[in-house]
C-alpha cells in the first residue's frame, strides 16, 4: 500500500498519554511543517496547557538570540583603564570589564593577559578592578542558587556575573600519591597562587581499588573552601572536579591576577570588585572576543549548561545590572513576537526554576518560526541533539526511526516536583519535516519518574507519527 497520500495521517500520544493514569500532567503536540503548517496537529494532549518545560526553556533563549544577535554574533571582554603606559608602567587601575560572554574561560584570559603584555604593560600602580556593570551580582531566584552562596555540591548553580570565567566555578585536579595509604596530590586547575582553601581528605588507594570522589565549596568569613573527600586508585587518571564559587566576579579576579602574577606582571593594590560604568576616559588595552554565537548554543543546548544560559538570557537585557526576572520578561517579549503562541511565563533562560512556563502548542510554534528563518535555522537546528550521536546518553534509545529522524531538546527538574520535557523536530519517512513537543509535570504527590518512563512511549510514539506520513 503507497503512503505517498494527500494530506497527513493521523496517529496520537496513546502511550505518553498513559502517564496521566499515575497523576502526571501533560501538554504535548506534534505538527508536520510546511503546507500544512497551519492544519490541525497529528497528536495531542490538552496542547495548550501551562506547564514546566525545564531546560526545553533553552530552545527560546536560543531562537531569541540568533534573532538579535545573528549566528556569528562574539561578546567582547576587555582591559582598559583612564591611566597611562610609560616605560611599561601603567598609573591607575586595570580594570577587566566583562563583556557578558557566556563560554569565557582562563584561556581567553591568558590570552587577554598576553596582549596586555604586547601593550607594553609591565606593572599596575593600582588596583585590579573586576567590572560587572552589565549585571552582577545577580541575585538567586531558586533554592539551589540561594542555598549554593555558602555551600554547594555541584557546579550548575554557580552565581551569575557579567564578569564570569570557567562557568563561575572552581577546578580541582585529583591524581593519585605514589602508594597506597597517602593523600591524593590536589593542584588547581587555574594555577596554584588562587585564594582558595583545599581540605584535601581524598586518600589512595591500592590498583584498581575504584575511584570515588566528594567534593563542595564552602565559603566562610576568610573565603572559600574546597572540600574532597573519598579515594583514588593508585593506577587511576587524574580527576578534574568543579564546583561552584561563592562569588563569581571574585573568582575571576583570583584567575586573572594569578596570571598576571605568572606573566610577570605586578599589581601594586591587588583587586576589588566594581559593578559602576568604566569611567568615559578609559582606554582599551587589550580584549579577546567569545566564540561564535552560534557555537555558544551549542554548548548551551547539548550540555544544558546553566550558568551559560542564563549569562546569555541576561545579555538580551537592554538595561544594565539585569536580573534573571528582566532576562526573562526579554524571552517573553520576544515569543510576543510570534502569532499565535499564547501565554508564556519565564524566570529565567537555563529553565532551572519550574516557576517558568509555557505549553506544548507554544513551543512550536517557536520551533515553526525558526524553521522559516532560512538564514537561522541551520545554526538553530544544528544546536539540538540527535539521539543517535547526542551527548546525553539517556536519549541513545528506541527503534533506528527514533534514533535517525528526530533532533531534540530535552528538560529535567526533581525538586519541587518531577519535570520530564522534550521537544524538537522530526523528519517523516516521506522526508517532510514536523515538529513535536511533551511536556510531563509531577506534583509533590506522584511518584519519581524517571527518562525511561517517558522517552520509551514517547519514541514509539513519535515512530508512529514518522512512519505513518
Amino acid at each position: 500500500m503507497s503512503l505517498l497520500l494527500s494530506g497527513p495521517l493521523w496517529a496520537d500520544f496513546s502511550r505518553v498519554a498513559q502517564l496521566q493514569d499515575k497523576g502526571f500532567a501533560i501538554s504535548a503536540e506534534a505538527r508536520l511543517l510546511g503546507v500544512d503548517a497551519d492544519a490541525a496537529p497529528l497528536a495531542s494532549i490538552e496542547p495548550t496547557r501551562q506547564l514546566s518545560p525545564a531546560s526545553v526553556t533553552k530552545a527560546y533563549l536560543s531562537a531569541a538570540a540568533l534573532q538579535r544577535y545573528g549566528p556569528q554574533h562574539r561578546f567582547t571582554s576587555q582591559l582598559v583603564s583612564p591611566g597611562n603606559v610609560t616605560n611599561g608602567v601603567l598609573s591607575g587601575d586595570l580594570i577587566f570589564e566583562g563583556g557578558g560572554d557566556p563560554g569565557l574561560t582562563t584561556e581567553d584570559i591568558w590570552r587577554l593577559v598576553q596582549r596586555l603584555q604586547q601593550a607594553g604593560v609591565r606593572q599596575v600602580e593600582g588596583a585590579l578592578v573586576v567590572n560587572q556593570w552589565r549585571f552582577g551580582p545577580v541575585e538567586c531566584i531558586t533554592t539551589d542558587r540561594c542555598d549554593a552562596q555558602t555551600r554547594v555540591a555541584n557546579a550548575y548553580s554557580a552565581p551569575l556575573s557579567s564578569a564570569g570565567v570557567n562557568f563561575g566555578s572552581w577546578c580541582a585536579n585529583v591524581a593519585p600519591a605514589s602508594a597506597p595509604g597517602a593523600p591524593a596530590r590536589i593542584s588547581l586547575c587555574d594555577g596554584q597562587a588562587l585564594q582558595v582553601t583545599v581540605d584535601n581528605q581524598v586518600i589512595t588507594k591500592p590498583d584498581n581499588s575504584g575511584t570515588r570522589l566528594n567534593a563542595e565549596r564552602i565559603t566562610t568569613a576568610d573565603g572559600d573552601v574546597l572540600r574532597l573527600s573519598g579515594q583514588i586508585s593508585t593506577n587511576a587518571y587524574p580527576r578534574d572536579v568543579y564546583r561552584g564559587a561563592g562569588d563569581a566576579a571574585e573568582l575571576t579576579a583570583e584567575v586573572l591576577l594569578g596570571m598576571l602574577r605568572q606573566a610577570g606582571i605586578t599589581v601594586r593594590d591587588g583587586w576589588r570588585l566594581s559593578s559602576m560604568r568604566p569611567p568615559g576616559d578609559a582606554q582599551r588595552l587589550a580584549a579577546v572576543d567569545s566564540k561564535p554565537l552560534q557555537e555558544l548554543l551549542l554548548r548551551i543546548m547539548n550540555y544544558s549548561n546553566n550558568y551559560m544560559a542564563d549569562v546569555l538570557a541576561l545579555d538580551l537585557v537592554e538595561s544594565p545590572q539585569a536580573q534573571l526576572r528582566q532576562a526573562g520578561l526579554a524571552l517573553e517579549q520576544y515569543a510576543r513576537t510570534l502569532p499565535g503562541h499564547g501565554p508564556l511565563t519565564l524566570y529565567s533562560g537555563s529553565g532551572l526554576t519550574t516557576e517558568n512556563r509555557t505549553s506544548a502548542h507554544g513551543i512550536n510554534v517557536m520551533l515553526t518560526d525558526m524553521f522559516h528563518e532560512s538564514a537561522l535555522f541551520p545554526s538553530f537546528i544544528a544546536a539540538f541533539q540527535s539521539p543517535a550521536n547526542g551527548v546525553m546518553r539517556f536519549i541513545r534509545r528506541g527503534s533506528d526511526t527514533f534514533q535517525h529522524n528526530v533532533m531534540l531538546k530535552t528538560g529535567t527538574l526533581n525538586e519541587p516536583f518531577a519535570v520530564r520535557a522534550a521537544a524538537g523536530y522530526f523528519r517523516t519517512a516521506q522526508g517532510r519535516w514536523g515538529v513535536f513537543s511533551v511536556l510531563v509535570n509531577g506534583n509533590a504527590s506522584t511518584p519519581y519518574l524517571n527518562w525511561s518512563q517517558v522517552l520509551d512511549p514517547l519514541t514509539k510514539d513519535l515512530d508512529t507519527l514518522i512512519l505513518a506520513n
